[in-house]
């Protein structure tokens, strides 16, 4: 007898830690994954590098596209501007690594997508738990999201096919999804989360993602493979 056909969700996917995570969580929950990048003038390219790795390793993504924005054009951000330093972890407010309506801009082509596949999810990795104070991680910005995609598309308006925006790691600590990630065999060796890697995607052992990321490990129970700087 045939296996009934998956349904189709696009995943958003960096090629760090928590994408990664979310990407296997998406195939373990059945769906047929499409992988969707960003090249947005970014910092920290070794990430890309990553993502465009771990695809070519997993026969079950079905297509992963890489989409190219002009964010370092707009700037105000530490993440792609250069002539704003990356801060180490701490300090108050909202960091300065905050790109501006990055996850909005995300979220809209990531449900272009999807209604041209018929997907019926889109799946991100954000978190409220263990993060830097981002507004567009926060359940109320997914909310207002998924709201307002059954506003603006056909195949929600004319057909009823409305897509659902997946946050499985919302309310997961950084452990919590570490040890999600280990049972469904991400190798996270394979992964980047820092947001000035080097060219080899080396972390600084520095900033803000790669503080949460270490205690993440060190909670978890789990060996951190990340490479680190010398020195870091």
């Amino acid at each position: 007898m045939s296996q009934p056909r998956r349904k189709r969700a696009v995943v958003l996917f960096s090629g760090g830690l928590d994408s990664t995570t979310c990407l296997a969580k998406a195939y373990a929950d059945g769906h047929e994954c499409y992988a969707l990048s960003f090249d947005y003038g970014q910092r920290h390219t070794a990430e890309l590098a990553a993502a465009r790795a771990y695809v070519s390793e997993h026969d079950w993504i079905v297509e992963h596209k890489c989409v190219r924005l002009d964010f370092d054009g707009m700037g105000g951000s530490a993440l792609t501007d250069p002539a704003i330093d990356v801060p180490d972890a701490g300090g108050e407010g909202i960091p300065s690594t905050y790109v501006p309506a990055r996850n909005t801009v995300f979220l809209s082509i990531a449900l272009g997508w999807a209604e041209v596949l018929g997907a019926q999810a889109i799946y991100i990795g954000v978190n409220a738990v263990d993060y830097s104070g981002y507004p567009d991680c926060r359940p109320e910005f997914i909310h207002a999201f998924e709201r307002m995609a059954a506003l603006a598309t056909k195949a929600a308006v004319q057909d009823g096919n409305r897509v659902s925006i997946e946050t499985p790691l919302i309310d997961l600590s950084k452990a919590e999804i570490i040890r999600q990630g280990v049972a469904l065999g991400v190798d996270y060796a394979r992964t980047v989360s820092c947001y000035q890697a080097d060219a080899q995607g080396r972390a600084c052992g520095r900033c803000d993602a790669c503080q949460l990321r270490r205690a993440g490990f060190a909670q978890a129970g789990v060996a951190d493979p990340t490479i680190y700087q010398s020195g870091r």
